[in-house]
């Protein structure tokens, strides 16, 4: 079985747990934020609906240099539900499509990330699949997690029951 075909549940699991915290993000609490270093709800919502997008750029480029003018430039935040979902939706779609279509050997080929031309990391895009794409999806997906808890949003289940959320 190729290697697609073995993760593509793992992604689509993913997904779905996702989509059920980007639906309760709160958009008139979108600037909070617990501490003074930490990003905004907003922030964090709109990077975790990005990251599935992550892997078109794993799966059909060799690197990504995200700072190629010399300055990172962040994405915008969207502004409403709607426009969130939509965005995570278009990523999931894209990276889903790269992945499935994804050989064995693309999966076991170098992939680099750059900024301003300087490599930043290389690794087999199997290795950058689990750790830069979905290990960083669920961390910061979980870190918009304790945002919803701390704001009185119910917490969905997931891996199973939540206190919200109780039963299968």
């Amino acid at each position: 079985m190729p290697i697609s075909q073995t993760m593509l549940p793992e992604f689509d699991m993913e997904c779905a747990n996702t989509r059920k915290v980007l639906e309760r993000v709160p958009f008139d609490k979108i600037d909070y934020k617990p501490h003074e270093k930490s990003g905004t709800m907003g922030w964090v919502a709109g990077h975790v609906a990005g990251l599935p997008g992550w892997c078109k750029e794993t799966f059909t480029r060799d690197d990504l240099d995200i700072a190629p003018n010399g300055k990172f430039e962040p994405e915008p935040i969207p502004q409403t539900g709607e426009a969130l979902l939509a965005k995570f939706d278009k990523c999931v779609a894209a990276g889903r499509e790269a992945m499935a279509a994804a050989s064995d050997e693309k999966w076991m080929g170098t992939w680099k990330l750059l900024m301003t031309g300087k490599e930043i990391m290389a690794m087999p895009r199997a290795a950058v699949y689990r750790s830069f794409v979905m290990n960083h999806l669920i961390h910061h997906r979980a870190q918009l997690t304790v945002y919803l808890r701390m704001n009185n949003v119910p917490v969905p289940g997931m891996y199973g029951p939540s206190a919200d959320e109780p039963n299968f």
